[in-house]
């Protein structure tokens, strides 16, 4: 493909019981036999994905033990197996991380570096379990393994550090000291940070991620064979997204990431406000939308209002080629999760709404001139002001005034309503019929942080690690 720009309680406590296994294992299982739905046998509480050890050496900030470092992390996104209605993939995002500022600023401390973002592939059994049959690490177009560390600046990097989990720096040369020039920070152009995950009838897979943002197309055996993102400059481009979403906002990138049923069209979601132009518009409820026609790259853009300032939009899953699923959700815990009991939050938002792209303004159609201009790095102006702007000084009726409203919204599923729903990370939509939602959550690989950038086990309650578990509940998700 040549370079293109693109064109303009007693439920509680057995779910929470459930999620303190112990150990379990990630060797390949034959599933034997299975019925036709995976809704047989499935207990209403979700079932616990397997999981193994990265590392237990550390010492947790809050008890002062030994803590499990846990892979894990397959919940960053789900989608469905193209070939088998019981089986789905589940991406991790960049690996076990923690907020921290060290000696070279602002970042992330990684105790596991050399963590290789991955895509796992499931089963549920007719026993209701959850198998992992494969794991596909994710690579260079050489062949060589990713890893999950940050971008340089010219590629979406936003000046996080990586740090160890000593809190040294993450250097090219570990052995010897800190130099700009000749042992600078270690950072990776092929890193990804993924959150969104596309799997396709060939086999092939399409990843989005927050440093980009990228979306990044992976053959069968996770090797890159396509590139996407804002970047005009990076040849690596098969087509270049609006320089506008280069305005991501730090760690809130492109969180959402499916395709229309007839594998044309790419349709990704941004987790948050963008930072477009800068930070000061970041708390509104106004997020972008971008569709990517991967036949001849032209694009369509959509707005999308959030039910609460700075939510996050965790997923997108396609039901036709204009009706979506589409998580939001905020980052409380029910029952408090790290912070204890006194942190818990009985309004914790865990949605999931159906979108129809067909009512909200395509603000790539719309007509410039007078107040209404394209300009080449913030995209679509009124009178000198971003769209993000307009919404802050004037609210949505800002946009409306100008014929600019956002797609419409229905509520599909209440998890919190549902099923007691206790992570904060809500962020796997699988499709399984027109009857049938799986939903996963995000254990961020069991590992949390204390203010000051401490390492700890990430907890649902004083008894309970945080862990993958998959719910299936019902849902219409019939086209409307």
């Amino acid at each position: 493909m040549f370079k293109k720009t693109l064109i303009a309680s007693a439920v509680a406590a057995a779910l929470l019981s459930g999620c303190s296994d112990s150990s379990s294992s990630n060797d390949d299982t034959d599933a034997g036999t299975s019925p036709t739905s995976p809704t047989d046998n499935f207990p209403a509480q979700g079932v616990a994905l397997p999981y193994t050890v990265l590392r237990s050496d550390l010492i947790d900030a809050n008890t002062q033990q030994p803590f499990e470092v846990r892979n894990g992390g397959f919940g960053s996104a789900m989608t469905g197996d193209p070939a088998d209605n019981r089986r789905f993939y589940a991406l991790t995002d960049r690996g076990p991380n923690a907020s921290f500022t060290g000696s070279q600023g602002k970042g992330k401390k990684f105790p596991t570096p050399d963590y290789t973002p991955r895509i796992g592939h499931y089963e549920v059994t007719a026993e209701g379990k959850v198998v992992l049959l494969d794991t596909i690490l994710l690579k260079r177009p050489d062949g060589t393994l990713i890893t999950g560390l940050p971008n340089s600046s010219a590629l979406g990097g936003t000046g996080e550090t990586p740090y160890n989990a000593d809190g040294s720096p993450v250097l090219e040369d570990p052995t010897q000291p800190y130099d700009a020039e000749t042992n600078p920070l270690r950072l990776d152009d092929y890193g990804l940070d993924g959150e969104g995950l596309v799997a396709l009838s060939d086999g092939s897979f399409w990843v989005s991620d927050e440093y980009g943002p990228h979306i990044v197309h992976f053959d069968a055996e996770g090797k890159e064979i396509g590139r996407i993102n804002p970047f005009a400059n990076d040849e690596r481009n098969d087509y270049t997204l609006p320089a506008e979403f280069a305005n991501r906002r730090a760690n809130r990138g492109m969180e959402g990431l499916a395709i229309t049923p007839d594998e044309k069209t790419l349709v990704g979601v941004m987790q948050s406000t963008m930072d477009n132009p800068d930070k000061s518009v970041r708390d509104l409820d106004m997020t972008r939308i971008v569709t990517i026609n991967l036949d001849d790259g032209s694009v369509g853009q959509y707005l999308y209002k959030q039910e609460k300032n700075q939510n996050s939009n965790s997923e997108l899953a396609a039901l036709s080629a204009t009706q979506f699923l589409l998580l939001e959700r905020d980052g409380s815990f029910l029952y408090g999760g790290p912070d204890g009991p006194a942190a818990a939050n009985p309004a914790a938002q865990k949605t999931v709404y159906r979108i129809d792209l067909s009512t909200g303004t395509n603000l790539e159609t719309i007509a410039t001139g007078g107040e209404l201009s394209q300009d080449a790095e913030l995209g679509l102006t009124i009178d000198g002001k971003t769209l993000e702007e307009v919404v802050q000084a004037d609210g949505w009726a800002g946009l409306a005034a100008y014929n600019i409203v956002p797609v419409d919204k229905q509520l599909v599923v209440d998890m919190v309503a549902q099923v007691s729903y206790p992570h904060d990370k809500m962020e796997g939509l699988w499709v399984i019929d027109s009857n049938t939602l799986g939903v996963l959550n995000d254990d961020d690989f069991a590992t949390w942080s204390t203010d000051s950038g401490e390492l700890e086990q990430k907890m649902l309650d004083s008894n309970t690690i945080d862990g993958n578990r998959l719910y299936i509940v019902p849902a219409d998700l019939s086209i409307k």
